[in-house]
């Protein structure tokens, strides 16, 4: 049965882009309140085609932005496959740095650019596709959740997993909002970071002072903030927190090995991204620093002048946003903790300081020879006629943990991006033979897990 379904959707590749192209073209931006409607609109439109797939799907309110879910009629005698994603996209400021608009799907090069391509509406049609290749003959109970808010935190996921647990129960959960290793090179991820996002806000006079006037007799704000910020670090590229590290698991032999064995160019990679050197934390390679290594960078720093010219002043507030990328075993909270006791032990007299928590999730392993890793694998070498690499990923997708958390079940992440698809960025793009080659994959994935 699962030749005559990849026959299927090698007879439809020339149209797996016009199902794609609607998609794109709603603005479903969740973090700007005049997208609202859009957004709503956007989850209706989901609706109806998964409805036009077989499937009986549903527009579920959240106190934000709505949740589309969807099923399969439910056969006990089948194992259950729970498929997230989200469509939800993020802002594409800044606009005037895209080649074509956003929201009008371009093919350029093999690739359709848009704003969501990627990430994640790109990976959620390849498995559409799949399952209309499959049609009433899919041999897993499917069901979907796929959210709206999933780019401006999903604060309201959690609750809704666990105020549907027992419709949401499955044997295995499977994500496809990750990347392959390298174009041809698809890949299994197995781990993610976590994340730890705050914001710190140092205050000091009333109000915005005369620098001539005041400098050097009061405490400025920014001048405070930035050398607070310069201690999150020692020479070595450590993040300097106490206990940052007492958690973290050491990767292993094994590991360091397979990373070492990948295909990486260093000197392209810097090419890539337009730098003339690396830095990091010493006595790890580059891979192992994206992957499997903490983090703590800066993400926004804001205090005083920014406009036109000059204005000499002593500014009364400085802030900035902080992100400290975890690895599994830390715990978020501990990590939260240190930062904002590190920060206020660190500062002199006359501030005050303030904390805003943006995120917190923890990461996550999922083990490389589980029953279900090995059939994903599988899976891969059927739909991409490539043997699958085994990697971590630097990001952080929360609801991995929620998932665990709250039903019980791992999560295969499949993804079929590529590392250059430009996510978050203006240019954003998903390469063809990705969305062709993952909806072979995800077809292939459905008969494989078919088998747990």
């Amino acid at each position: 049965m699962i030749d005559n379904v990849l026959k299927t959707i090698d007879a439809r590749r020339g149209q797996l882009l016009g199902g794609l192209e609607p998609f794109l073209r709603i603005p479903s931006v969740s973090a700007k309140p005049e997208h609202a409607v859009d957004v709503g609109n956007c989850a209706r439109w989901l609706a109806r085609e998964l409805e036009a797939s077989g499937l009986s799907a549903s527009v579920v309110p959240t106190r934000g932005h709505p949740i589309v879910v969807a099923r399969t009629p439910q056969d006990p005698a089948r194992r259950t496959v729970l498929l997230y994603g989200h469509y939800d996209v993020q802002p594409v400021e800044p606009l005037e740095q895209w080649v074509s608009p956003p929201f009008e799907p371009a093919v350029r090069d093999g690739a359709v650019y848009a704003r969501g391509s990627a990430d994640d509406k790109g990976q959620i049609w390849a498995h559409i596709e799949a399952i209309r290749a499959w049609g009433a003959d899919l041999p897993v109970n499917l069901v979907c959740v796929f959210e709206g808010e999933e780019e401006i935190g999903s604060d309201n996921l959690e609750n809704f997993l666990e105020s549907n647990a027992q419709q949401l129960k499955a044997d295995i959960a499977v994500i496809s909002d990750t990347n392959q290793f390298a174009r041809g090179l698809p890949a299994i991820t197995y781990g993610l970071r976590g994340l730890v996002y705050m914001e710190v806000t140092v205050s000091g006079p009333s109000h915005d002072l005369h620098s001539g006037m005041y400098g050097g007799a009061v405490p400025n704000p920014a001048n405070v903030l930035v050398e607070l910020l310069a201690s999150l670090h020692d020479r070595d590229g450590r993040v300097n927190l106490p206990g940052f590290y007492d958690d973290v698991v050491p990767l292993t032999q094994s590991e360091r090995d397979a990373y070492a064995s990948l295909p990486f160019d260093e000197a392209k990679f810097m090419e890539e991204l337009g730098i003339a050197a690396l830095v990091g934390e010493k006595g790890y390679t580059t891979l192992e620093r994206k992957w499997a290594r903490p983090t703590c960078d800066i993400n926004g720093l804001t205090s005083g002048y920014q406009g036109t010219g000059a204005k000499t002043i002593i500014p009364a507030k400085a802030s900035a946003k902080v992100s400290m990328r975890l690895v599994p075993n830390q715990d978020p909270r501990k990590i939260a903790s240190a930062f904002m006791q590190a920060m206020r032990d660190r500062a002199p007299k006359g501030v005050t300081l303030d904390f805003a928590n943006h995120g917190a999730s923890a990461g996550i392993i999922v083990p490389m020879d589980s029953r279900a890793t090995q059939l994903a694998a599988s899976a891969i070498r059927t739909g991409f006629n490539r043997e699958p690499v085994f990697m971590r990923e630097g990001g952080s997708i929360p609801v991995v943990g929620h998932i665990k958390r709250v039903l019980g079940i791992d999560t295969l992440l499949v993804g079929f991006g590529l590392p250059d698809d430009r996510v978050h960025s203006p240019n954003e793009k998903f390469d063809l033979d990705a969305l062709y080659f993952g909806a072979r994959t995800a077809a292939a994935l459905y008969h494989e897990l078919a088998k747990l």
